[in-house]
């Protein structure tokens, strides 16, 4: 199989090497064997081996680090001459969900820090293919990410339930982070039905933007009183149908 890659700090790598946690994601995932999976950053293959376990109908490993990529092929060769593993060199930050063939996808990774809020913002722009996720993130941003603090708090939340399921502590992890981490569950739960995904992220971004203004110093006063909102109340004080009730209006 070749020895281990070194993990590169620029990437944000770190081994999730707990059997018991991994084998706990994989389970959260509520994998069947007519599922076809994406997983994030695969790195090593811990994960990917619970996965395989549950014997996905195929498995799809987004990937960007080369050397990870070279390692995969050769511990997972079996499953990869047979295309029960696809391997896609790709940024998951980026990656268009529309690209893989599957109707339906559940999406698994244990996220890199610095890029696991534009990998989850991928996800929702895509939450009609993907009805289920399962990420290991930093402690911090899942409890962000569940409560109303941010643009992006607010988009997941109106497309997908937010499951907190554990909480991961540093010394599960090679190398070891600073932080806790958290697993949590997305399980798609659609609020409004919108036709714009990416004028509806402008909206947000625009409302959360210098937080401590108040929202009549970013949208006309006639709008928030039409939505019954106080032009003095500020975007963390609103709760997630106000967002969305706002945006209709502001739209029609």
């Amino acid at each position: 199989m070749g020895q281990r890659p070194r993990l590169k700090k620029r990437l944000g790598q770190h081994l999730l090497v707990s059997p018991g946690v991994l084998s706990k994601i994989a389970e959260f995932a509520e994998i069947s064997s007519s599922d076809a999976i994406v997983e994030i950053g695969p790195g090593t293959g811990n994960l990917t081996e619970e996965i395989l376990k549950r014997n996905p109908k195929k498995l799809y490993l987004l990937e960007i680090d080369e050397e990870m990529i070279f390692y995969l092929k050769e511990r997972f060769r079996p499953f990869v001459q047979e295309e029960k593993i696809i391997l896609l060199k790709a940024d998951a930050g980026e990656f268009n969900y529309s690209l893989i063939p599957e109707e339906e996808i559940k999406v698994l990774g244990n996220l890199p820090y610095n890029r696991a809020s534009l990998i989850v913002e991928r996800v929702v722009f895509h939450f009609q293919q993907i009805p289920l996720a399962v990420f290991m993130v930093q402690k911090e941003v899942a409890e962000r990410w569940m409560a109303i603090e941010s643009w992006l708090s607010v988009f997941i939340q109106t497309f997908y339930s937010v499951e907190y399921l554990m909480t991961v502590p540093p010394r599960f992890f090679v190398p070891r982070p600073k932080v806790d981490s958290a697993v949590i569950r997305l399980k798609r739960d659609i609020k409004a039905t919108l036709e714009d995904l990416g004028d509806y992220k402008s909206f947000l971004v625009k409302l959360f933007a210098n937080p401590r203004k108040a929202l009549r110093a970013k949208l006309p006063t006639e709008l928030l009183e039409k939505a019954n909102i106080s032009p003095l109340a500020r975007a963390e004080e609103l709760l997630l149908e106000d967002f969305i009730r706002l945006y209709s209006l502001s739209r029609s």
